[in-house]
């Protein structure tokens, strides 16, 4: 077993890629959105706060992004498992009370499924953060699939 590990993760040309996806169906929508990009080890990459995103919601996205890439899955997930008596019910009080169960978190996964990173976004309806931030992961899981924007010799 090696000493060390190696993990892939978001650049920041990655993110920007991401972002701009997000921004771009938050505007189709007409719903300004606040829009993190972490990388896998769930540090904030690149933030954007649209004019009219709420105030409120800033950290939250935060931790939607921090969430999905911590835990390797959209934040929706838990939507049915957090009440009192289902199986992650206080999950939301981990990690210093980041952990997010509400939707609008999508990993980013790599050519081999790895995560990457992850897109968070807050301030529409959850259903809403959720479609902004799948926009955003596939446009950069567009861009990783075809290279990344490297030079081809």
């Amino acid at each position: 077993m090696p000493a060390t590990l190696s993990t892939p993760t978001l650049s920041l040309e990655a993110a920007k890629v991401a972002l701009a996806g997000s921004e771009a169906k938050a505007r189709a929508l007409q719903i300004p959105m606040n829009i993190a990009v972490v990388g896998a080890s769930t540090h904030l990459l690149h933030f954007s706060r649209m004019d009219g995103a709420k105030l409120t919601s800033i950290s939250i996205a935060i931790d939607k992004a921090f969430t999905a890439a911590g835990h390797r899955a959209p934040t929706s997930v838990y939507k049915e498992q957090v009440w009192p008596g289902g199986a992650a019910y206080g999950i939301g009080m981990s990690n210093g009370g980041r952990f997010m169960t509400i939707a609008g978190g999508v990993p980013v996964r790599g050519k081999d499924g790895e995560v990457l990173g992850a897109v968070g976004c807050s301030t529409g309806t959850p259903a809403q953060d959720e479609e902004v931030a799948r926009a955003g992961v596939e446009a950069v899981e567009r861009f990783v699939r075809e290279g990344g924007g490297r030079a081809k010799l």
